[in-house]
């Protein structure tokens, strides 16, 4: 069981795959938010956020040349989840090198939920 605090520390352990899950604090609220987004909702935000994280990872060689493009993405994302869930899902994305972590987010089960600690579980 792996505790998690931070989007980075989120990223990391989907990345390894681990069995389950437990995220604290304001993640907790972030992540049941960006879990709780219907299959076409979810399409269209994963979308813009796939937009907003190579326009991020971009940046960094372009000199910020693609940070425009970066928010104008992640606006319809915003639309669907929220400012705070866009951004850590966007952080997520980011940390884990790629919207592939995002994606696994959704091979987990949530196990429990209470004030301030969500657990997840991988689905086998």
């Amino acid at each position: 069981m792996t505790r998690v605090k931070t989007e980075k520390e989120f990223a990391d352990s989907l990345k390894r795959g681990d069995d389950t899950i437990e995220i604290e604090g304001d993640l907790a609220r972030k992540t049941i938010r960006i879990r709780a987004t219907g299959n076409v909702a979810w399409v269209i935000a994963f979308g813009a956020i796939g937009i907003a994280v190579v326009g991020i990872i971009a940046t960094v060689p372009t000199g910020g040349g693609s940070a425009a493009v970066s928010g104008v993405a992640a606006v319809g994302a915003v639309g669907i989840l929220g400012a705070g869930a866009t951004s850590t899902a966007i952080a997520i994305a980011v940390a884990a090198g790629g919207v592939g972590a995002l994606t696994k987010m959704r091979n987990y089960t949530e196990v429990s939920r209470s004030n301030g600690l969500l657990v997840l579980r991988r689905k086998n």
